[in-house]
Formats: structure tokens, C-alpha cells, sequence
């Protein structure tokens, strides 16, 4: 495998549509003020949180189980600015849609900015032939409320390229993954 270029990205994303909204060069200031920067970096995508949060809530005093998750257990918000409590969760989606290549593996790494504040991003890999919006897991790690800003930078995207003779047998398409084509902020499947 190989990590790919930028030259790559843009391609990709204008021969596929591997990334759509695509943004091909490094956005840092939007309307003249200064945004957490999104787009094309030299190895990699910088990914958008959109406005669509669940936030996590103790009001229901329920156990968080994967295998059998209880959507009470959030709170829908929508909003430019959400703000986190210390110590807790919140759960959203990108503003990119993603179709990744059959070739193509990707990893997801939380920006610095964001880690430097205690607050972290998770991400799943995205597999091959896997399409969607990502849901991303912001963890606030502080005692103190901590902003995430919609419609800015949240996360980098860094794409695996494997060599021709080298492809995947099964995709994730082809083993019908459960989470195929999500399109909002999506919960835990079992």
C-alpha cells in the first residue's frame, strides 16, 4: 500500500467523485475570519463536522450498549456552534459524502488543533467500496465545556492506495456492511 498525494486526491475526486462537497486546496479563512482549515493537504483530506449533532444525556440513566443501543440516550442539535459538556460525548457527521475506490483504504486522524484542546475525534477507517457521510465521535476529555465549530475542519483523511495485483476480494460493499450509504449522524448496529 501507499499513502497518496494531493495530486492524487484532486484526481480522484474529479474522475470518481470520491469526495463530494470536494474542496481542492486548503480553506483557513471563510467570509474574512479565520475557520479550524478544511480541504486538500499535501497527503491527505481535511474533513468538515456539518451542523447535525446527537449529544450525549444522562436523563434516562441507561446503559450505553453496543449491542443494544438506546437512542434515548442522545439528544438531537442543530447548530453552527455545539458545545460539549466536560467529560461527555457528542456524535456527528461530516459535511463530505465519501465513495471509496475498491483499492482504497483510508484512516482518520483527529486535527491538532482540536487534540490540543482535549478534545478528541474518532474515526473508523473507510474501507473499500465503502460509500457515505462519516460519523464522527467528538470526546471531551476536560472538566470544562468544550465548542466544536460546524462547517470547519474536524479530522484528517489519509488514503492507502494497494497495488494492482493486490485488490481486495471482498469489499465492503460486497459483505453488505452496515453502515452502506448512511446519510446522517448514525447510531450503533448490530
Amino acid at each position: 500500500m501507499t499513502i497518496k498525494s494531493d495530486k492524487w486526491i484532486r484526481r480522484m475526486a474529479a474522475q470518481h467523485g470520491m469526495i463530494e462537497p470536494f474542496e481542492p486546496d486548503q480553506v483557513k479563512q471563510v467570509g474574512g475570519r479565520q475557520v479550524v482549515s478544511y480541504g486538500t493537504s499535501s497527503y491527505g483530506y481535511d474533513i468538515r463536522c456539518s451542523d447535525e449533532f446527537k449529544l450525549f444525556t444522562n436523563i434516562n440513566t441507561t446503559i450505553v450498549d453496543p449491542k443494544n443501543f438506546d437512542s434515548n440516550s442522545f439528544v438531537d442539535f442543530r447548530g453552527e456552534v455545539c458545545i460539549i459538556p466536560p467529560n461527555s460525548f457528542a456524535l456527528a457527521r461530516t459535511v463530505e459524502y465519501f465513495r471509496i475506490p475498491r483499492n482504497v483504504l483510508t484512516i482518520c486522524l483527529g486535527k491538532s488543533t482540536y487534540a490540543r484542546c482535549g478534545i478528541i475525534v474518532n474515526v473508523t477507517p473507510f474501507e473499500p467500496e465503502w460509500e457515505g457521510y462519516v460519523t464522527l465521535e467528538f470526546s471531551n476529555t476536560t472538566p470544562l465545556p468544550a465548542k466544536i465549530y460546524a462547517n470547519e475542519g474536524v479530522a484528517q483523511v489519509i488514503f492507502f492506495e494497494a497495488a494492482a495485483d493486490d485488490v481486495c476480494e471482498t469489499s465492503y460493499r460486497d459483505r453488505g456492511g452496515k453502515y452502506q450509504g448512511q446519510k446522517g449522524v448514525t447510531l450503533p448496529r448490530i
